[in-house]
């Protein structure tokens, strides 16, 4: 999500996490609340590739920011046993216009017909994901990574001292402080061991944008950059592709350690050109809009060589892909 748009969170989250929060007791117990069924979106087919726009230029980056503790680049992190980053050859990455499914609310529905699955890690299991690879899929792990969610079985592991404010609009969500690297490193690597366990192939890390919220912390661009370096880092050492999540004006400085990038609604903020420095890469820019036609997104999607579909703020099994 990006501040100041009025839209607050409902940008950088899904709207599952309100019912969540509401049934926090009965996610421990039953593992989530129940998908609804998909609805009939007719047949699937790739968009061809088209001319990108001009890179966005460089975000201003925060001069005399305070050096974040711990190192982003650390070779070996604590939460699994990987020993270095694997080369990007032997990742998954995913290219410009690979169709999309992204479902967050309970467990996947593995029936539609897409060749790429954005599920919730902690909602499925390595069943699950097995079962969609078994169908030639490939399946991204999402977890949030700017706030703590006190609905997940690993809350406690988190100490209060590295909590802020609510995430407003969002139950039972208080954002992290993400300057403490030295604390989060393991905290964050211990869930993308969650990931790589099941089988995922990538990780959608959401609310990478805390700094330009009211997060209680005094977090600057920098911050937020060693940040969302380290989580590259982190899954790359596993082995799994990430995917940048919206943070707009931070694309210049992070489109070579990304892999892809998920991004909500730049077609409604009239953002999507500043997605283009992944297409030009030839990494794939996973897209959603939540209130606008497909009618007036899709033509300028297929322009810039987006995967791009309609979804509802649930982010059940419903879609309307471009």
């Amino acid at each position: 999500m990006s501040g100041g748009r009025g839209m607050g969170a409902w940008r950088g989250k899904s709207a599952w996490r309100v019912r969540a929060g509401l049934c926090a007791a009965l996610l421990l117990v039953l593992a989530g609340c129940s998908a609804s069924p998909a609805d009939d979106d007719g047949p699937d087919r790739d968009d061809d590739g088209a001319t990108a726009a001009p890179r966005a230029s460089d975000a201003p980056r925060a001069s005399g920011a305070p050096e974040a503790s711990g190192t982003p680049g650390a070779s070996a992190s604590p939460g699994g046993p990987a020993t270095g980053s694997a080369p990007a050859g032997a990742r998954w990455q995913p290219r410009p216009g690979t169709r999309w499914q992204w479902q967050l609310d309970g467990k996947a529905d593995t029936s539609v017909d897409a060749p790429v699955y954005d599920i919730d890690g902690f909602e499925n299991s390595a069943e699950t994901v097995a079962q969609l690879h078994s169908r030639g899929r490939k399946v991204i792990c999402y977890i949030n990574a700017g706030a703590w969610e006190d609905f997940r079985p690993d809350q406690g592991k988190f100490p209060k001292n590295l909590l802020g404010n609510k995430n407003k609009g969002w139950k039972g969500e208080k954002w992290f402080d993400i300057r403490r690297l030295d604390t989060l490193r393991p905290l964050m690597a211990a869930r993308m061991d969650m990931c790589r366990q099941k089988g995922f192939d990538a990780v959608e890390p959401d609310l990478t944008e805390g700094f330009r919220n009211g997060t209680g912390f005094p977090l600057t661009a920098d911050h937020q950059l060693a940040f969302n370096r380290m989580l590259a880092d982190l899954a790359h050492e596993r082995g799994l592709a990430i995917g940048l999540k919206n943070d707009l004006d931070q694309i210049p400085q992070l489109v070579d350690t990304f892999d892809f990038a998920v991004n909500e609604q730049c077609a409604q903020y009239d953002e999507c050109e500043k997605l283009t420095p992944f297409v030009k890469r030839d990494k794939a820019v996973f897209h959603v809009e939540y209130e606008l036609s497909t009618g007036e997104f899709c033509p300028t999607a297929r322009r810039l060589g987006l995967s791009s579909m309609k979804k509802k703020l649930e982010l059940d099994t419903w879609r309307q892909p471009c």
